[in-house]
């Protein structure tokens, strides 16, 4: 799962980002407003963490123009804020929920476990499967039947990403953000390497499917049924 924090407190954000990379998330850092709509316009994420009060743009202001620009990803408030009105403000600009510091950090995921879980994308404890096809989030290990095989780290966040939206046609673009991040310089052509040596170990498992191109766009999962 990928968490994109927008929180102006450097002391926070580490904590934050610590505390959400050893729960096996994999996590980005905006550290004002504008900077934050900027991210999360490319609707990679599956869940946004909000402060209220920044420079330049507020929480209130960016999830405002967020939700305006149909971005939809859940969002979760961050604030000292605690009077009931500032609640309200912060739920009726499009936030999802609202947390008020200090908060504990389980109390943080579990409210992330909550809204991903109203939006359709529950957290899964340990594996995502597909066609007979199952991978391991933890040990980055996909198996069929008795066969297994080791995926590297980038190789797993791929195969989750197609097994979590299996009818999904990916672009390339929105692939990379996802597996690499949003600034991140890898190119296209680079991502056709890892999808072969997916497609390989596919092979090597027998499984009923594969990765597939869509001209012009991206890739997608075939169908198991016609495999």
């Amino acid at each position: 799962m990928r968490v994109l924090i927008v929180e102006d407190s450097v002391s926070l954000t580490d904590a934050l980002e610590s505390v959400l990379k050893r729960e096996k998330f994999t996590v980005e850092v905006a550290h004002d407003g504008e900077e934050g709509v900027a991210y999360a316009e490319t609707g990679v994420y599956d869940v946004i963490l909000m402060d209220v009060m920044m420079p330049v743009k507020s929480g209130i202001e960016a999830t405002r123009e967020l939700r305006a620009k149909k971005v939809n990803t859940p969002i979760i408030m961050l604030t000292a804020l605690s009077e009931e009105s500032d609640k309200i403000a912060g739920l009726d600009c499009g936030a999802d929920d609202y947390i008020t510091k200090p908060f504990s950090m389980s109390e943080l995921l579990a409210r992330i476990r909550a809204v991903t879980r109203r939006k359709g994308e529950i957290i899964p404890e340990d594996g995502l499967s597909y066609g007979g096809v199952t991978l391991n989030l933890y040990t980055y290990m996909l198996s069929s039947g008795e066969k297994q095989i080791k995926l590297s780290k980038k190789e797993a966040e791929i195969v989750r990403y197609f097994f979590e939206k299996p009818s999904f046609v990916a672009q390339r673009d929105q692939l990379i953000s996802k597996v690499w991040g949003f600034d991140s310089e890898f190119e296209s052509n680079n991502l056709e390497v890892f999808i072969s040596f997916l497609r390989k170990k596919l092979r090597f498992l027998d499984a009923r499917f594969t990765i597939v191109p869509v001209r012009g766009v991206g890739y997608r999962l075939s169908d198991p049924k016609q495999g």
